[in-house]
């Protein structure tokens, strides 16, 4: 595969026709220099038309091995459901196709050191699809921690819920590695040893895990609908993490310091909005611009290839992150 030519496209083949497949990522895939969205793969003859009709021109393979054997196919972004990724990120690999896959990577950290040890014995890079980490909302958050503006860091609270109403949703499919928190609650999960890195001068590189956790939840039909956790770390912040099926939507996250609060509403979409810092007895907003930020992860991942460099999200958080849901998912039991 040349890499080298400074103008070079990556070619990307898609497994899955899923709601961000369609209406996010495909799109941004057309929308990037550096790559063309040339395949797709699904089960669904339905879905390959449906494609087909919106992207005249890409190639249709029923199932997914036809495409992951095509040589002209440089990378995968894997859209497929939560217990599917492992299986069809090894066989990515194997085929030499680098490999963007949606979160959770895996359902399990040994799942994800199994998938990152086949990526780097073939050769390909793999990220996983946290888009969120490519928006001006998460790097205006990332700013202040680091500028001290808020002091010590004692207390950080992180939510993602929103109400189920279809029960044939594949969130609330125990086979398919449902559940809210490998749906949503992995985004908080991630946001906290985000900014526990940050804290650390990012010196720790995915590696701050909390020294304790505990989990209450409520499940339905063999899945967590309500979930929340308390983390300590060694350092004495306390984060709570919650996620859900069955409340109305709340995205939000807050990050108390000794000088400071920060409010960050919507923390995981990329529109505009605001976030609310509170210093003393003075309160303020501060915009956030829109981001693309499918847009901003698909290039990164192309340019990452293209230039023979790590993506900007790294598999050490992607590790982190699948160790410290295992540690909540065994608390739930």
């Amino acid at each position: 595969m040349d890499t080298d030519a400074t103008n070079r496209r990556i070619r990307w083949g898609v497994l899955g026709y899923g709601r961000i497949a369609r209406d996010a990522v495909i799109p941004a895939m057309r929308r990037v220099a550096n790559s063309e969205f040339y395949a797709l793969g699904s089960r669904s003859e339905a879905k390959l038309s449906e494609c087909g009709a919106q992207h005249p021109g890409t190639k249709p393979y029923l199932g997914y091995d036809g495409l992951l054997r095509d040589p002209d196919v440089d990378a995968v972004y894997i859209a497929l459901p939560n217990s599917l990724h492992r299986e069809w990120t090894l066989k990515a690999a194997a085929h030499g196709k680098h490999v963007l896959c949606e979160k959770p990577i895996a359902l399990t950290a040994a799942g994800c050191r199994e998938m990152m040890a086949a990526c780097a014995a073939h050769g390909v890079t793999l990220m996983e699809a946290f888009m969120y980490r490519y928006t001006a909302r998460t790097r205006q958050v990332l700013d202040m921690v680091r500028s001290g503006v808020l002091g010590e860091i004692k207390q950080v609270n992180s939510a993602f819920r929103f109400l189920a109403t279809d029960v044939g949703a594949i969130e609330l499919n125990p086979d398919l590695g449902g559940g809210s928190l490998y749906d949503v609650g992995c985004y908080p999960v991630n946001f906290v040893g985000m900014l526990v890195d940050a804290i650390a001068g990012d010196a720790a590189g995915g590696g701050g895990q909390p020294e304790s956790v505990a989990v209450e939840c409520v499940c339905a039909g063999g899945v967590d609908v309500n979930f929340a956790a308390l983390l300590r770390y060694p350092s004495g912040l306390l984060a709570t993490v919650q996620s859900g099926f069955n409340t109305h939507t709340r995205v939000f996250s807050e990050i108390i310091g000794t000088r400071g609060v920060l409010e960050v509403p919507d923390t995981f979409f990329g529109h505009a909005g605001a976030l609310t810092l509170t210093v003393g007895e003075d309160r303020r907003t501060i915009a956030v611009p829109a981001s693309e930020s499918y847009q901003l992860e698909v290039e990164d991942f192309a340019d990452a290839i293209l230039q023979n460099r790590a993506p900007h999200f790294s598999l050490a958080e992607t590790l982190r992150n699948a160790e410290v849901i295992d540690r909540l998912r065994a608390a739930m039991r």
